[in-house]
């Protein structure tokens, strides 16, 4: 009864507080639209200028590869010179420049017609993309151009390109899972923060260490009330990327909500750990964001590759339950119930989970007495 009492109160608390209710509920449906809608891994439609030094049939049938590309919008330009300059102003991202004896080297079986491709190196990723896209243009067009005049087409190497888990390549398959991961922090670190400190600044939390509840009562009464409303705002996401986004789940349900309440747990006791240690709800709201949320966001392979990062920074990465869940996000939406990733990911999401609340329990004894 004194926990279901204690319970009763937090989630009063919660009532009153729309803040909760927003960060829980409406801050989940803002990210994953933004995610969903707004934000692409993908390249389309990149804008990039052709420019022939002496136009003719041959480079015109070059460029026509190009336009029927859906990742290419083609701007044509009359010299090098105004294509540079529109490159610089980040008009365009690329120039595909055909000089003068293109057309006669092609003609000529003895001779290579090189073309020279110019891309905007800024975004070293999206450079990447433009050569692979521009690569398969011309391939394309050398194999429908031999064909035309009858010859066999053959590059050293063929390759058969088959693509698992995620064949159309659409990166929202990929963001909106790794995205309840972020979200799930953001809801359990950031409003469990603001538990403790609250009744530190108001000055309650010695008037309920009086009360009969024991600590463990108090504990959980607290953690309980945002459990659920975490467990909520992963539901809703859920929802959302099935059926809004139309991101396949391919894995079992119980096993993805049996994770994300492991996750849950880690989220909620690093969170706590927080709002023990500040004692200022500013503070530890701060400490939640740099923590938790931003790590999260960076450091889980969410977005950037953890592979790809310095040694230093891949270890680090092993401290963060949002490593753990992401993995488990994108290999129970798009490929399945793959055991031999859930397990050994679940089991360190246990770890880190009882890690983080065995040490706020032991920290906040220990501030009391």
């Amino acid at each position: 009864m004194r926990l279901l009492g204690l319970i009763r109160k937090e989630t009063g608390q919660i009532l009153r507080d729309p803040s909760s209710i927003a960060i829980a509920f409406l801050m989940p449906v803002i990210l994953l639209l933004l995610f969903g809608y707004g934000v692409s891994l993908n390249a389309r439609e990149i804008p990039i200028a052709v420019v022939a030094d002496a136009p003719d049939a041959q480079t015109a049938g070059l460029f026509a590869a190009f336009r029927q590309s859906r990742y290419f919008d083609i701007r044509e330009e009359t010299d090098l010179a105004g294509a540079r300059l529109a490159l610089r102003q980040r008009k365009i991202q690329a120039i595909i420049h055909a000089p003068a004896d293109f057309s006669t080297k092609l003609l000529n079986p003895q001779h290579q017609a090189p073309v020279q491709l110019i891309v905007n190196g800024v975004d070293a990723n999206q450079a990447r993309l433009i050569e692979g896209y521009v690569t398969a243009a011309w391939q394309g067009w050398m194999a429908a151009r031999a064909k035309q005049q009858g010859l066999d087409f053959k590059l050293p190497v063929s390759l058969s390109a088959r693509v698992w888990f995620n064949p159309e390549l659409r990166s929202r398959d990929y963001l909106v899972p790794g995205l309840i991961a972020v979200i799930m922090t953001l809801i359990g670190a950031l409003l469990t923060a603001l538990v403790m400190a609250r009744e530190w600044e108001r000055g309650t939390l010695e008037a309920l260490m009086v009360t009969p509840l024991r600590l463990n009562e108090l504990l959980l009464g607290k953690l309980i009330p945002y459990f659920v409303l975490g467990m909520g705002g992963m539901g809703l996401s859920v929802v959302m990327a099935l059926w809004l986004f139309d991101v396949p789940l391919r894995g079992s349900l119980w096993v993805l909500i049996l994770t994300a309440a492991i996750f849950l747990s880690a989220a909620l006791g690093m969170g706590l750990l927080i709002s023990i240690t500040a004692r200022n709800q500013f503070v530890a709201s701060l400490l939640a964001i740099i923590t938790t949320f931003l790590p999260a966001f960076m450091l889980s392979g969410f977005i950037f590759d953890i592979g790809s990062m310095p040694g230093w920074l891949q270890v680090l990465t092993h401290v963060i339950a949002a490593r753990y869940f992401v993995v488990i996000l994108h290999t129970v939406f798009l490929a399945g119930d793959v055991w031999r990733v859930i397990i050994p990911n679940t089991l360190a999401m246990l770890a880190l989970a009882m890690f983080f609340l065995g040490i706020s329990r032991r920290r906040i004894r220990k501030s009391l007495e």
